[in-house]
Parts: structure tokens; C-alpha cells; sequence
């Protein structure tokens, strides 16, 4: 992973990260997931396993006010995914799929290319406690999910090397990604995304652990944390 800044006047403006290869396990899946029915997914490889699915397929708007229901989904059909259609890296152990991102066109007339979520665990799912059916999501637009989106469009043949594709968070904030090459993978087609972004310095902090405070290494609640 090679990463490069623009600075101007001593401050670093933007950040570019070439990715690792990214490709695509299938287009076209099937996931019958409990008590949502079935829904389609593509399965890709963007530094992570992505259950790559379209929004309005799940009943979904990719806006904030859908946070719980996107969370809730987007781990159930994740799951259900992981469970019925497993996969693996063919250079290396690394199963899946791990994550779950959700695809949505852009507001008309919006510079942006396409708008998505990605829902991660925070917890483990069990399909007989439904106060499990739950995740978190990743309030940016994601680099790993945007390589793996970008490795979907180029498999369609929707995305071409040196193209700009301007992919927008839940919050309306966006990662610029660019195809740089094409290699492959253990036989397969693959891309080398490029993803640039901006992001602020928000703390400075220091954390201390004094030897006889019971919870130096840290604690759990229940289901809370």
C-alpha cells in the first residue's frame, strides 16, 4: 500500500492511498435471509470481503435518518451472506465476507458518482436473539468499500482505468477513486484502485495506566460494549 500527501504551506490538504488488487468473487448471488426474504448481492475484494448490495433491493434510503435500519439490515443480510455464500482470498487464509456495503444513486444534479453505506459488526449475530441483529456504520465513504464497489463497476464494464469515481458517504462527505492499473489475482481479473480524501485533526490526547487501577486493560458490560 503506497500512500502520498498534498501539502501546501506546510499543511497536508489531501491524502491518496494506492490500494491493494481488488476483485470480484461473483456479480450475481442470491442471499435468503430470515424474515427479510431473498435478496441479490455481488460479492468483491477491496482490502476487505464486501456483500455488495443495492439499497432500494432491501427497502432502503441511505440517509441518516435510516441509521438503525440500515445497521439492522445490512448485518442481517451480511451474515445470512457469510454463511450461505463463503469465500476466501486465493493468495491467502482470509475468509468472508467480513463487511457489507449498500449502493444508492446520487441526488440529480449532485458532481458525485454514487452514494453508499458500509455497516460493520459490533457485536456477533445469533439468529435467535433478534436484539443481536445489529452493526455500526462507517460514517466515511469508505476506502476499502469504495475499491471493492470500483472493482464491481469494472467487472460490468461500467468503470475504465483513469476514470474518476466520486463515491459519497451517509454524511454527503467523498473519497475520489481511480483505477491506475489492471493485474491479477491467482488467475483473476483485478484492479489497483487509488482513493484520495481529506480528513482533520480532532485530538490530542494521553492515556495513562497506573498499576493498581483494576481496570488497566480495559472491561466489557454485557452486550454494551
Amino acid at each position: 500500500v503506497q500512500v502520498t500527501a498534498s501539502v501546501s504551506h506546510g499543511k497536508v490538504k489531501r491524502v491518496t492511498l494506492r490500494n491493494v488488487p481488488s476483485f470480484v468473487h461473483t456479480l450475481h448471488a442470491e442471499v435468503d435471509v430470515p424474515t427479510v426474504g431473498i435478496v441479490p448481492v455481488a460479492l468483491a475484494y477491496g482490502g476487505m470481503h464486501y456483500c455488495v448490495v443495492e439499497a432500494a433491493a432491501a427497502g432502503l434510503r441511505l440517509e441518516p435518518a435510516m441509521g438503525k435500519e440500515i445497521c439492522r439490515l445490512g448485518e442481517m443480510i451480511k451474515v445470512a451472506c457469510r454463511q450461505q455464500h463463503p469465500v476466501n482470498h486465493p493468495e491467502m487464509d482470509y475468509p468472508g465476507c467480513d463487511i457489507l456495503v449498500f449502493r444508492a444513486a446520487v441526488q440529480p444534479g449532485s458532481p458525485n458518482s454514487s452514494r453508499n453505506v458500509v455497516v460493520m459488526s459490533n457485536g456477533e449475530l445469533d439468529w435467535e436473539r433478534p436484539e443481536t441483529w445489529t452493526g455500526m456504520i462507517d460514517r466515511s465513504p469508505c476506502g476499502t468499500g469504495t475499491s471493492a464497489v470500483m472493482a464491481v463497476l469494472a467487472e460490468r464494464g461500467e468503470l475504465e482505468v483513469g476514470q474518476v469515481f466520486r463515491h459519497e458517504g451517509i454524511l454527503g462527505t467523498v473519497f475520489e477513486g481511480k483505477i491506475v492499473d489492471t493485474v491479477e489475482v491467482a488467475g483473476r481479473r483485478a484492479i489497483v484502485p487509488e482513493i484520495s480524501g481529506t480528513a482533520w485533526i480532532t485530538q490530542k490526547c494521553e492515556v495513562l495506566v497506573d498499576p493498581t487501577d483494576p481496570f488497566a486493560t480495559g472491561y466489557t458490560v454485557g452486550d454494551i460494549w
